[in-house]
C-alpha cells in the first residue's frame, strides 16, 4: 500500500462554486458546510457557491477566502474519513496549514475555523495598516532570488524577501511596493526568465503582516492544540512534528516567515511518502509535486465528490 500525504491547499486556489457539488452529494460534507454557516453567524456558502451577485469580489477578500478554504478542505476530508482514507503524514501551504492540523485531528474544525476567520481578518487589516504587494519569480533558484532582495534591500528603502519556495524555480517574493519592484528587476538581472507582479491585498510572509502579530499570537494562545495523529510538515522548518507546543509557535512564525513548501514536499518524499492528495480547492499543490518531485510521483486531488470517490486506500 502506498505511503499518501496529503496537502491542503492556500489562498489563490479559491473559485467561486467551489465545495457545491460536495454539498449537494454528501450528507457528511453538507453537516461541515452548515456547521461553518452558523457558526459564523453568514451564509459563507452563499459566497463560495455562487449564490450572490457580488460572491466573486467578497470571495477574493482575504478574511472570507481563508475561512472559505479551510471549510472545504475540511468538507472533502469529512468525506474522505467516511470512506477510511487517512493520511501517513500532511502539510499545508499558508492558511492550509490550519485545514492540515484539523485534518490530522490536532485542533478542531470549529476552533480551526474560529481562528482562521480571524487570521483572514488580521491579516486584511493588517493590508491596509500598511500596504505591499507580492511577485513570483520564475526560473531562477533560491539563491538568486535570495540575492536580488538582498540587493534591493540596500538600494533604497523597504522591505522585500521570499515568501513562497513554492518549486525549484517558482520564488514568490513580498514586500513594500518599490522594493519589490527593485526585486524584480535584480531577479531578471540574475537570469529569472519571468517575473510576474501578483494581484494580492498584501504583502503576505514578510515583516509587513507585523500589524497582525498580536491579535494572531492571542487567538493562537486560546487554541485547543492536541497531539496530531501522524506528522504534520511545517511550512517554517519544512519537517514534521507531533509537538503542540512547537505547532502553537510556528503558526505565529509563519505569519512573517517564508513558506517552505518545496522543501517539505521533498522531506515528505525522503520520509516515505509515495503518493499525494491535494484535499480541497483547485490544482496549485499537485502541480507543485510534479514540478518538485517529478511526474513519477503520483499527485490526485480530492475538491470534488468524483473526485473523493476515486481515491483508494
Amino acid at each position: 500500500m502506498a505511503i499518501t500525504a496529503f496537502l491542503f491547499p492556500g489562498q489563490g486556489s479559491q473559485t467561486v462554486g467551489m465545495g457545491a457539488d460536495l454539498y449537494d452529494a454528501s450528507a457528511t460534507a453538507r453537516a461541515r458546510f452548515d456547521a461553518a454557516d452558523e457558526q459564523l453567524g453568514f451564509a459563507l456558502t452563499d459566497l463560495m457557491f455562487g449564490h450572490t451577485d457580488t460572491a466573486e469580489e467578497q470571495l477574493k477578500q482575504t478574511e472570507n477566502t481563508q475561512p472559505a478554504l479551510f471549510v472545504h478542505s475540511l468538507a472533502a476530508m469529512a468525506v474522505l474519513d467516511a470512506r477510511g482514507l487517512t493520511p501517513a503524514m500532511v502539510a499545508g501551504h499558508s492558511l492550509g496549514e490550519y485545514s492540515a492540523l484539523a485534518a490530522a485531528g490536532a485542533i478542531s474544525f470549529a476552533d480551526g475555523l474560529r481562528v482562521v476567520r480571524i487570521r483572514g481578518e488580521l491579516m486584511a487589516a493588517a493590508g491596509e495598516e500598511r500596504p505591499g504587494t507580492m511577485a513570483a519569480i520564475i526560473g531562477a533558484d533560491d539563491e538568486a532570488v535570495e540575492a536580488a532582495c538582498e540587493e534591493a534591500r540596500t538600494t533604497g528603502p523597504g522591505v522585500v524577501q521570499p515568501a513562497n519556495f513554492n518549486a525549484p524555480g517558482q520564488i514568490v517574493i513580498s514586500g513594500d511596493e518599490d522594493a519589490v519592484k527593485r526585486g524584480m528587476e535584480r531577479a531578471e538581472a540574475h537570469g529569472a526568465r519571468r517575473v510576474i507582479p501578483l494581484p494580492v491585498s498584501g504583502a503576505f510572509h514578510s515583516p509587513l503582516m507585523d500589524y497582525a502579530r498580536e491579535g494572531l499570537g492571542e487567538a493562537l494562545e486560546a487554541l485547543d492544540i492536541t497531539e496530531p495523529r501522524c506528522p504534520v510538515y511545517l511550512n517554517v522548518t519544512a519537517e514534521p512534528t507531533k509537538d503542540p507546543g512547537e505547532i502553537r509557535q510556528r503558526l505565529l512564525q509563519q505569519l512573517l516567515s517564508p513558506v517552505r513548501w518545496a522543501q517539505t514536499l521533498q522531506h515528505m518524499h525522503r520520509d516515505g511518502a509515495e503518493r499525494f492528495v491535494e484535499v480541497g480547492a483547485g490544482r496549485v499543490l499537485s502541480g507543485l509535486v510534479r514540478r518538485t518531485l517529478g511526474r513519477d510521483v503520483e499527485a490526485l486531488q480530492a475538491g470534488t465528490a468524483e473526485e473523493c470517490e476515486a481515491v483508494q486506500a
